[in-house]
């Protein structure tokens, strides 16, 4: 059963909104065992330029489904945000559901269904590359000052303070976000 945790920023979350948004996502339902309780946290945002997003987190045992999309409407950024999620878990549902035999994880599969096409059995999970770097003590704005020497989206760096390593990236809307690794999970 899929339950809901809908807020919104710069926008009232009104209940023909949250009534559309729990009908489109709760569609999702065919692909989860019975057994499975989950949420779907949902953010619905407008921006100054009338643009509407919608984010969408549903965290399961050990796997998390998520997606966001932007339009000039927010019943279609919803619409397009469901249609997303339900592409990631038909496109991953066999190896998903392989990965969580092999692990143990019986709650973690999804529900075969006849009304989707089948999975694509040829998604290959492959690292076609592997790079290995020494991480130098530093603090967070150095970080980002040579991830944008570098032209990247991310930078992993030893925090100069923790001693612990840590993950500075770009954000979608142009600022920086910090991951903190902890061994603590």
């Amino acid at each position: 059963m899929l339950k809901f945790n809908i807020r919104g920023e710069n926008i009232e979350v009104t209940d023909a909104i949250r009534e559309y948004v729990s009908k489109r996502i709760s569609k999702l339902e065919k692909y989860f065992d019975n057994n499975i309780e989950a949420t779907a946290h949902v953010n619905l945002k407008v921006y100054s330029n009338k643009d509407s997003k919608v984010e969408v987190t549903i965290p399961l045992p050990y796997l998390t489904l998520r997606a966001e999309e932007t339009s000039q409407d927010m019943y279609g950024s919803v619409d397009l945000v469901t249609d997303k999620l339900e592409r990631q878990i038909r496109k991953y549902k066999t190896k998903v559901n392989r990965k969580s035999r092999e692990k143990g994880y019986k709650k973690l599969e999804f529900v075969p269904t006849d009304a989707v096409e089948p999975a694509d059995e040829n998604v290959e999970l492959e690292v076609v590359r592997t790079k290995q770097v020494s991480l130098k003590p530093m603090d967070n704005e150095e970080a980002i000052l040579q991830m944008d020497m570098l032209g990247h989206d991310f930078f992993v760096f030893e925090d100069a303070d923790t001693n612990g390593t840590s993950i500075v990236y770009r954000r979608n809307d142009g600022r920086y976000g910090l991951i903190e690794a902890s061994g603590d999970e």
